[in-house]
Parts: C-alpha cells; sequence; structure tokens
C-alpha cells in the first residue's frame, strides 16, 4: 500500500505548534521563541537571518538536537514594534514539515533543494529630498522585500531615478495586487507625483549601468595576534576561537568568544553552514559586559568529529576573521564627494545580509548627509562573492576628523553599537 502524504500548511494546528513566542511579563525582559521541527543542515542560519531580518537584536540561545528533530530557543529584543504574527510566520515557513519534513523525518528522506526566487526590477522616479532613499528602504523592508542590487542617481533638475533589484518573500510580484500595494505604500511617503513600475528583471546588470570600481584592500583584513591567556574584557580586541575534540567521543566542540553585536549569531551560523557543520548542541549567551560565548558541539556532514588540524585551522581562522569585522565601513574623500563603501559576504546560498542598506540609509538620515549617487552590486574577490554598496555623498571636501565621523556613525548603526 502506498504512503498517503498530506501537505501540512502554516495555518494548521499542528504546524502552529512549531513555533512558539511568549512575550516578556516584565518591561525590559526579552521575547522568547520556542522551534521545534525536523532537522537539517543550516536551519540555525536560515532562523537567524529573519529574526535579524525583523530587526531583533539574539541575546541569547540553546539549541539540541538528535539529528533528527531539533529544539531550538532564541531570547529576542528590539528597539521598535514588531510583527510578531507576521515573524511567526516567515518561521514557520522554513520549517522543513511545513511541506516534506514530517515525511522525511519518518522516512528518512532529504528535502529537496529549493527554488531560485525570482528577481524583479523596481523602477521610481520622484523629487529629491533628505532621507528620500532611507524612507524608501524602509518602506521596502516593511512589505518584505529582499534588496539584491540597487542604482540610484540623481538628475541636474533634482529628480532622483531609482532601479531596485528586489525578491519578495510573499512571492506574490506577478500579482496586480501586490504590485499595487507597494506603489501605494512608496507614494505615501514619496508623493502622488511619483512614478513607479515593476517588470521582472531578466538580468541583475544592465540599467546602463557600468560595474564600479573599489579598492580591493577593502576586502583584505590582518587579525591582529590571539593570545590564549587573554582575559575575557578583552573580548573586543579579537575574537578567540578554539576546538576541542577531548570532551566528547563524538563531537567537536567550537568555543567562541567575542564582542557583541547585532547578527552575531547569524554569522556564526552562516559560517558553520558554508562548511557543511552541524551543531548537535549549542548555547550562546551575551553578557552584561558586551562580551559574548559560545560552547558549540558539533559533528562535519559524515556525522564525524573535525579532527583534521587543516580544517580545524580554517575554519577558526574563518571564524575569528569575519566575527572580527563581519562588515568592512570606509569612507573616502573624492573631491567634491563622499564617498562610503560597506562590504559584506553574500551567503553560498547567494542571500546578502538582512537590513544592510536599511542601516546605511538610516545611519547617513541621522548625520544629515545628502545622497547623490548610490549602487549595490555584487563582486567575486579572493574566490568569494561580495555585497558592496557604493554611496556618494554631495557635501563637498571632508577632513580626515569628518570622514572618521561619517565611517564610525555608519559602522555603529550596522553593528547594533548607535
Amino acid at each position: 500500500m502506498g504512503v498517503v502524504q498530506r501537505i501540512l500548511r502554516p495555518e494548521d494546528s499542528f504546524c502552529q505548534d512549531l513555533v512558539v513566542i511568549r512575550q516578556p511579563e516584565r518591561p525590559g525582559d526579552p521575547s522568547v521563541i520556542t522551534i521545534s521541527c525536523p532537522d537539517q543542515i543550516g536551519m540555525g542560519c536560515d532562523f537567524t537571518r529573519i529574526i535579524l531580518f525583523f530587526g531583533l537584536n539574539i541575546t541569547r540561545c540553546d539549541l539540541s538536537t538528535d539529528g533528527r528533530w531539533c529544539y531550538i530557543v532564541f531570547w529576542v529584543e528590539g528597539r521598535g514594534p514588531t510583527r510578531w504574527s507576521l515573524l511567526k510566520k516567515r518561521l514557520l515557513g522554513i520549517c522543513p514539515s511545513i511541506a516534506a519534513g514530517i515525511y522525511s523525518y519518518c522516512f528518512a528522506q532529504t528535502d529537496l533543494e529549493p527554488s531560485q526566487p525570482k528577481v524583479y526590477l523596481l523602477k521610481i522616479l520622484c523629487d529629491d529630498r533628505l532621507g528620500l532613499l532611507h524612507d524608501m528602504s524602509e518602506v521596502l523592508c516593511k512589505l518584505e522585500l529582499i534588496i539584491r542590487r540597487v542604482k540610484v542617481s540623481t538628475t541636474a533638475d533634482g529628480q532622483v531615478v531609482d532601479f531596485f533589484f528586489v525578491i519578495d518573500t510573499r512571492e506574490l510580484l506577478h500579482t496586480e495586487g501586490r504590485r499595487e500595494e507597494i506603489f501605494q505604500q512608496l507614494k505615501s511617503v514619496l508623493g502622488e507625483q511619483a512614478e513607479c513600475g515593476i517588470e521582472v528583471a531578466e538580468t541583475e546588470t544592465g540599467v546602463n549601468s557600468q560595474p564600479f570600481s573599489f579598492p580591493e584592500e577593502t576586502f583584505l583584513l590582518e587579525l591582529p595576534e590571539e593570545d590564549p591567556a587573554r582575559e575575557y574584557s578583552n573580548a573586543s580586541d579579537c575574537p578567540s576561537v578554539a576546538i576541542d575534540n577531548s570532551l566528547s567521543p563524538a563531537r567537536s566542540l567550537i568555543q567562541i568568544l567575542c564582542r557583541d553585536y547585532k547578527g552575531l549569531l547569524y554569522d556564526v551560523m552562516r559560517i558553520l553552514k558554508e562548511y557543511n557543520i552541524q551543531v548537535s548542541y549549542g548555547r550562546f549567551n551575551a553578557n552584561e559586559r558586551q562580551s559574548c560565548e559560545f560552547d558549540l558541539f558539533v559533528v562535519q556532514s559524515d556525522g564525524k568529529k573535525i579532527v583534521d588540524p587543516d580544517k580545524q585551522k580554517a575554519l577558526c581562522t574563518r571564524l575569528r576573521m569575519e566575527l572580527f569585522r563581519p562588515l568592512r565601513v570606509n569612507a573616502l574623500n573624492r573631491g567634491l564627494k563622499t564617498e562610503l563603501l560597506v562590504v559584506n559576504p553574500v551567503e553560498l546560498s547567494g542571500r546578502g545580509r538582512p537590513l544592510v542598506f536599511h542601516d546605511i540609509t538610516l545611519a547617513l538620515k541621522l548625520l544629515n548627509a545628502c545622497i547623490f549617487l548610490a549602487e549595490v552590486g555584487r563582486h567575486v574577490v579572493g574566490g568569494r562573492e561580495w555585497e558592496v554598496y557604493r554611496i556618494l555623498l554631495n557635501d563637498g571636501v571632508r577632513t580626515p576628523a569628518a570622514l572618521g565621523r561619517v565611517r564610525d556613525r555608519v559602522l555603529n548603526m550596522l553593528m547594533g553599537w548607535d
């Protein structure tokens, strides 16, 4: 007799229990997100990415799995209002059991690779003003549009021509209703005179945009020497990463000590996903001294420890490098313009870091900086794909101290230190 498989939907009562969000009982306490679902390598990265996309900071995490079923608890905090019901829906949407995970769990079947999302080109023509680009990016974030590439320029008569290459997390941009919703939300902040259009992007280049140049030393990073006897209070100098195979007969222990910042757990999980490493048990905690401690018991994709010294060294170096400076920020003097460069690595899946463009434009808006041109592109350097944000500020020549203030304000906003 054949097996009858019922496709589970997010609104099913069983699925609703896979993700539980509990609000704090007292003001100042964190909210608690509990997820219990079938496991697969890389799910920690996917969950933390969604939480970061909703503007929440993870202050603590406990994770355990038997290789088939996982149980994760996140303690999260946010500065503004959070759309909790929508967050729950998005977390449910990536639980493997929503479609075929229950079947996979029972019959040891692997999940199918997800299809590549369709990219659309959003065109906007409107009058320029201070803070305009941030207001647009904020609307797009609230509409759950992921910005892949950007080309923004200002014409001589004071108009802004914007090209946003976007992905719709709701996968509804082919419908008239979804497009009308986007146009109305944009015009509510841009004015009714704004012109908007959406079409399927044949490629993510074009729109008469030439690849922009940038100093490749932006991607280079030299780590300070790590002192094994360093005190916890100096965790901001350089992350400490160590692998220990003596504490468990079946798993390697990865211990990390580093400075806290927004998206820290996402970065750790992203790197482990790229190395095909599965966390069997893990604990992450941010303490009051703004330093974080990780204890992660892991196995490779073959279910074995990490015993190869070269693999251990490569993983530790990669973690130290990216946790020391997850985003590279620089401000340069370009004569009558100030050039701001922000660089971050792209996931192997092709997804960029959430909210980077939003945070850059917010920092510049708070600085009352006038954006003349903005570009977001992808570049392959050193065998890796990077997302590069290049913004020209129309504010004349800046002193080194002024450039430092721009760089620090943008970096602090991106890292959640503002």
